[in-house]
């Protein structure tokens, strides 16, 4: 007999959402987690660097969440519980080594003015790559957030088709498979626009040269543009814990330290899993939000299913650093006290350069840095005029092949060494960016991508995008193309998380598609 109704593997963000949408329905759920907290990315801690000095140290922004689906679903509940938006009205900027800088406002208009400033008719072309996000907001962002084989997807594919007619809408996919150095190349004349928006390709795991860049770099400036870069007050733990809270008020059940070792089928469907410490759950449904391998290679070993045509491939490494500092960022250009990420990079050719060199298993010589700002927007992160860092870098390789720039001694693993010197590098970069440097570093904190992989099973070599991104491996063809949105060959087994579509990020979407087709 089953024991809930719905057992849920894992605690990310997509897990959460839709735990929390079918216990609201009702239903009842169960949660179980192998680490002793919950949340997946959704992790913050005191204990990185210094006391009172609160770094989330793993994901960050929830502009995603904020934008999509869930966010309307369960928004006011979570706020309930202690879910609370943290804003900047400067989302995000570029600074360039001459230390030009360029930043984005959540004012099109002044976006508009200030693109043109730096480029003639640069602005004009921002108003009509947004404008044109916004008018295709109903078509795009059904496309990206629900199930793609549904009968949803086409009658709105059908309803494009005949307002668009045929030629068009052919000519509207032809743009959005355009890479991000085609888009900007042939878009914008300015070097400093082109390089504010060239290393958000990496945040949806792709290159400049990647198909389909483009389109979710325009995606983003919509989004950032129109909603921010929010945080959330007391970090993303506290989204998790408010997620907890929700789940556990509709008598959710969440558990930690428990780790599924195998699903149980009886008569071809899934019934239950068996855990490390002996135990069987049972349950009417079981989701698993999981990378592939985990899932096929791991939970369903022996299964005798049909294997998929190819194998699943994971992307680059993320390497982190956080900062515990001691009072107010002098940042080399005016304007970038307030905003909520920053990126450190040159443009186009300098974040494809090390986005390939990591592609190929090289430390690069000059990663992009994205550096966040967290505390400008909630204070409680750290002590009364102090400051505090996080920086992600996209471009690490998971195993090390050699050093672009030949300075640093490597072997194809991670080690403490590796790690610090990546991180001198990195440190090297930042501090020419930062007057005070010198006189304001407290204490510092690196996780590689093997220090990440080993926080977070799903994060699979330190990949935080829960698999390459690549048009072969999206969309329809997410995690491969046998399997039909979430669902598997085994009945009452469900595939949710990073690896499925919508792929990556702290929307939650999966979750939501799957909670939505199980009656939420």
């Amino acid at each position: 007999m089953a024991q809930v109704d719905h057992l849920i593997i894992g605690t990310g963000i997509n897990a959460l959402v839709a735990a929390a949408m079918l216990s609201r329905k009702g239903d009842s759920v169960l949660m179980i987690e192998r680490e002793d907290r919950i949340g997946g990315c959704m992790y913050t801690s005191d204990q990185v660097t210094l006391p009172g000095y609160h770094h989330d140290v793993m994901a960050a922004t929830f502009v995603l969440f904020m934008t999509g689906p869930a966010q309307e679903a369960l928004g006011e509940d979570l706020a309930k519980h202690g879910f609370e938006y943290c804003h900047s009205p400067h989302p995000t900027a570029v600074l360039r080594p001459d230390e030009s800088s360029l930043v984005l406002t959540m004012d099109r208009a002044a976006n508009v003015a200030a693109f043109n400033g730096r480029g003639s008719g640069d602005g004009d072309q921002h108003g009509r790559d947004v404008g044109g996000v916004e008018a295709d907001a109903p078509f795009l962002f059904a496309l990206l957030g629900q199930p793609l084989w549904s009968r949803g997807t086409a009658m709105l594919m059908a309803k494009q088709a005949w307002k668009r007619g045929l030629g068009s809408l052919k000519g509207w996919f032809g743009e959005a498979l355009e890479p991000a150095r085609g888009w900007l190349e042939t878009r914008y004349t300015s070097a400093d626009v082109q390089a504010i928006w060239a290393p958000w390709v990496l945040h949806v795991g792709l290159t400049p040269e990647a198909s389909y860049g483009g389109q979710m770099a325009r995606v983003i400036a919509f989004a950032l543009e129109a909603a921010g870069a929010p945080v959330v007050k007391g970090g993303a733990g506290q989204a998790a814990a408010a997620f907890r809270s929700l789940i556990e008020s509709h008598g959710g059940e969440i558990r930690t330290g428990v780790e599924a070792t195998r699903i149980v089928i009886e008569g071809g469907k899934a019934v239950g899993v068996k855990t490390a410490g002996g135990e069987e759950l049972r349950a009417k449904n079981v989701i698993a939000s999981t990378a592939p391998g985990q899932l096929y290679d791991g939970l369903l070993a022996g299964a005798n299913l049909p294997k998929p045509v190819k194998k699943f491939r994971h992307g680059r490494g993320n390497f982190q650093l956080h900062y515990a500092l001691d009072g107010e960022i002098e940042w080399a250009a005016e304007g970038l006290e307030d905003v909520a990420l920053i990126h450190l990079a040159d443009g186009i050719d300098s974040v494809s350069k090390s986005s390939n060199e990591a592609e190929r298993g090289m430390l690069p010589v000059t990663p992009t840095i994205c550096v966040g700002q967290p505390h400008r927007m909630d204070p409680t992160r750290c002590p009364e005029g102090k400051a505090l860092l996080w920086l992600q870098i996209p471009d690490a390789p998971t195993l090390i092949k050699g050093d672009a720039a030949g300075e640093i001694e490597t072997s194809a693993d991670w080690t403490d060494a590796t790690r610090e010197a990546f991180a001198d590098r990195i440190e090297n970069i930042l501090s020419t960016h930062i007057r005070n440097w010198d006189k304001i570093k407290l204490k510092r904190r690196a996780y590689s991508p093997a220090d990440l992989a080993q926080m977070n099973v799903n994060l699979v070599g330190g990949d935080p995008y829960g698999g390459a991104c690549t048009l072969d491996q999206f969309f329809v063809w997410r995690p491969h193309a046998g399997q039909v949105n979430n669902g598997t060959a085994i009945k009452g087994l469900h595939h949710i998380g990073a690896s499925t579509h919508p792929g990556p990020g702290l929307g939650g979407g999966s979750g939501f598609n799957l909670a939505k087709g199980l009656g939420a």
